[in-house]
């Protein structure tokens, strides 16, 4: 505005002092020895009338621009995103400008009658002047600045600050809790919204930035949830009519209720609905979703929140579950990788039970996958049990890793009862390299509990794994994979331990010989 600005009176000043000096013409007799600035403002009541009347019509035709163009980006952004008329009407710099150029022109029409013949009010004038060009400097920067509004990054950024300001302002007031639930819910409903569009319209970069945004406002809550109102945990009727509570039980409604999460719940019940429309038109928001996920459950358990730490794994249990059934392996190699962070996080955080109920679910779905002929799955789930058994030793060794050695152990029952030879495989290989590294820390003790498991397997098919174990050289696998790890790799350290956890193996059972019936 000071470029525009300047430049314009520059180029009015430089004109006017040549005309003033040289080529104005003969100057009127009572001009004579006035400054060029004295000569300006000295109207002419009979030749002003007109420019006078100018100044509002130029207001108003100002005006129109504005409200065309403003009015055409606003339309096209509503139609892919919902509530950007809403916000647009909210926003304080916008009603300024709109109201600025309503009163300028008002004025304008006002000053248009209040010149006599002997009178012009010249201070009026001159502010009206300096309105009307005021007006028109803004007009390109206000567009600058609409523009700017309506990009999808930046709604989402507008949606989550003023959900956190409207939510802090109500959460903390027993008064305003009411009133300030439904803009919480409206801020969560936009922002997938936001998701949904972005996900047909193939824009993962807004796509993410939505989501994230959701695990943003979340976090950010958990943080001043202990300094809320107790009001704001009610479950209030406009909430009971959202459409992710109404549907809900009363019991179901009482539980959250009491565990203080409806926040939450409403929160993580948007992200199951985002992943199951991303499941199979853009995956990766999916593995964003849990990562996020991840986030929310580190986040609460940070704050001591253990209803919504409980909250997240049922959550990540439905993303498995939904992985799963859609059959998406890849989709659910990702979020079991989130699951195993999420774990550990636990046994870190000092949740040790949380951690157990952890492994628990995904020795289940592990099996769930076999069953369902998803081998790659239950692969993933044994390495990653492998992991967290490594990462529990390490923090507690003579608790929680125990558990987690007794669940991993039992993974690949129900496939040794049905004698799914070939699921195997998989498992006993991220078993020895979970006995390797038991050698490897000293804990032999367990290392021959995993032997004592494998008594009864097949000698030769243990010989292959060995093999296999041992030519694997670099922890990169030869493709690219989102984990950016093999999961057959072994550091040296722990790959020489192989020799001495087959010599822990039992003696393989002497077969009995087989009679030919010819003979």
């Amino acid at each position: 505005m000071v470029i525009l600005g300047g430049i314009a009176l520059l180029g009015f000043a430089s004109f006017y002092m040549l005309d003033h000096l040289w080529t104005g013409g003969d100057a009127p007799k009572d001009s004579n020895g006035i400054g060029a600035l004295e000569h300006y403002v000295k109207f002419d009541s009979h030749s002003i009338t007109d420019a006078v009347g100018g100044l509002a019509g130029m207001t108003a035709a100002v005006l129109g621009i504005v409200i065309t163009v403003v009015s055409l980006l606003v339309q096209l952004t509503s139609e892919r995103y919902s509530g950007v008329a809403q916000m647009f009407l909210r926003d304080r710099t916008n009603v300024v400008v709109m109201a600025y150029y309503v009163v300028t022109g008002v004025v304008g029409v006002a000053l248009s009658l209040a010149v006599h013949e002997a009178f012009v009010p010249r201070a009026t004038v001159l502010a009206m002047m300096g309105a009307t060009a005021f007006g028109l400097l803004i007009m390109l920067p206000y567009f600058a600045y609409v523009f700017r509004f309506l990009e999808p990054v930046n709604l989402v950024a507008r949606i989550e600050r003023e959900a956190v300001r409207d939510l802090i302002a109500a959460s903390r007031d027993a008064e305003a809790v009411s009133s300030g639930q439904a803009p919480a819910l409206i801020a969560l409903e936009e922002l997938t919204d936001i998701t949904s569009n972005s996900i047909s319209g193939k824009d993962k970069i807004i796509a993410s930035r939505a989501v994230d945004a959701i695990k943003d406002l979340i976090v950010g809550y958990l943080a001043i949830k202990k300094t809320v109102h107790d009001q704001w945990f009610t479950i209030s009727d406009e909430i009971r009519d959202n459409p992710d509570f109404v549907a809900m039980d009363a019991e179901s409604l009482r539980d959250i209720e009491a565990d203080k999460m409806w926040l939450e719940w409403k929160a993580l019940r948007q992200y199951l609905g985002i992943y199951a429309e991303a499941q199979s038109a853009m995956p990766d928001i999916n593995y964003l979703i849990a990562i996020d996920t991840r986030y929310i459950g580190e986040a609460a358990l940070a704050r001591a929140d253990r209803n919504v730490v409980e909250l997240v794994f049922r959550f990540m249990n439905s993303y498995l579950r939904a992985a799963l059934n859609a059959r998406a392996v890849r989709t659910a190699y990702n979020v079991l990788n989130q699951y195993r962070l999420l774990v550990e996080s636990m046994i870190k955080g000092g949740a040790p039970e949380l951690a157990i109920e952890g492994v628990r679910h995904m020795i289940y779905y592990g099996r769930t996958s076999y069953d369902m002929q998803l081998g790659f799955v239950t692969e993933t789930v044994a390495y990653d049990v492998g992991a967290v058994c490594e990462f529990a030793h390490t923090f507690d060794p003579d608790g929680i890793d125990l558990k987690t050695l007794d669940m991993f152990l039992e993974l690949d029952q129900p496939l040794r009862l049905k004698r799914q030879e070939s699921g195997l495989q998989g498992i006993r290989k991220a078993q020895i390299k979970l006995a390797c590294y038991y050698l490897a820390t000293g804990a032999d003790a367990r290392a021959r509990q995993i032997a004592d498991d494998m008594a009864g397997e097949d000698r030769e098919r243990l010989a292959a794994i060995r093999d296999q174990l041992t030519r694997v050289e670099t922890k990169a696998f030869w493709e690219v994979i989102d984990r950016g790890r093999n999961f057959e790799y072994m550091p040296k350290k722990q790959k020489d331990q192989l020799g001495r956890f087959f010599d822990l193996l039992p003696e393989a059972p002497t077969a009995a010989p087989v009679v030919d019936p010819v003979d």
